[in-house]
């Protein structure tokens, strides 16, 4: 199982919101690329990384910090955050991060989300940012009436890397990741499932683990505010 420690950029900080709330923004570390290298130092290989100023607007990005944790790091990077054309993405992979994540775009635009995995195939992962089971969008703040299930359901013959699945009511609650769901997108196609949101301590990963069918699990608040050693974490 993968394991990825998170960072949220906004501002060119390193942050963490509570349940996708702009408003509960805290700020953890001034530098992510300090905060990337003692990912790294402690054994970590990859590093999830969400743009957030990108995913309300597209004019504003932290694109150099992205690209100075690459050129700083020797981490795999899997980068979202406002990914909503081709050109946006095509601009992201070209730092050679291992992976994108798209979430909007792709389920607002299905004939996006074909050209942009026929082009850049295993190169993209799907963020499905859910709220009761309906998909979440343009950072959180809009609420669609799409049922994740149905629409992995049609999107699944697609060249696809990962699913990230991330149950906004739990996310930064620390109150355990919603298993049940998360197992059930796992099961419903071969595409490998990422589980988000709500991973209070070292015991959420070990279950996550013992199900041999989440391939990965994200890591963020918990980390933060010491919830979870980061030596402990990586041992697993």
């Amino acid at each position: 199982m993968i394991i990825y420690p998170a960072i949220d950029l906004r501002n060119g900080k390193c942050v963490r919101l509570t349940k996708g709330d702009f408003a509960s923004e805290t700020i953890y570390n001034e530098s992510p690329v300090d905060q990337a290298k003692i990912f790294e130092q402690k054994g970590f290989k990859y590093l999830h990384i969400v743009d957030l100023d990108r995913t309300i607007d597209s004019k504003k990005s932290n694109l150099e910090i992205i690209k100075s944790i690459k050129k700083n790091t020797n981490l795999k990077l899997q980068v979202g955050g406002g990914l909503r054309n081709l050109e946006t993405v095509t601009e992201v992979l070209s730092f050679q991060v291992e992976n994108v994540v798209i979430g909007t775009a792709a389920i607002t635009d299905s004939n996006f989300l074909n050209a942009v995995t026929q082009k850049y195939p295993m190169k993209i992962s799907l963020g499905l940012d859910v709220r009761n089971n309906f998909l979440a969008l343009k950072g959180w703040t809009e609420q669609s009436k799409v049922s994740c299930f149905d629409f992995l359901k049609q999107m699944k013959h697609l060249p696809i890397k990962s699913i990230i699945f991330t149950d906004i009511n739990k996310d930064g609650m620390k109150t355990g990741i919603n298993l049940e769901d998360t197992l059930k997108m796992s099961q419903l196609s071969n595409i490998p499932v990422i589980a988000s949101g709500g991973i209070s301590n070292i015991e959420d990963i070990k279950k996550i683990k013992e199900t041999k069918k989440i391939k990965g699990a994200i890591v963020g608040r918990a980390i933060y505010d010491g919830s979870i050693n980061l030596d402990d974490l990586s041992k697993i």
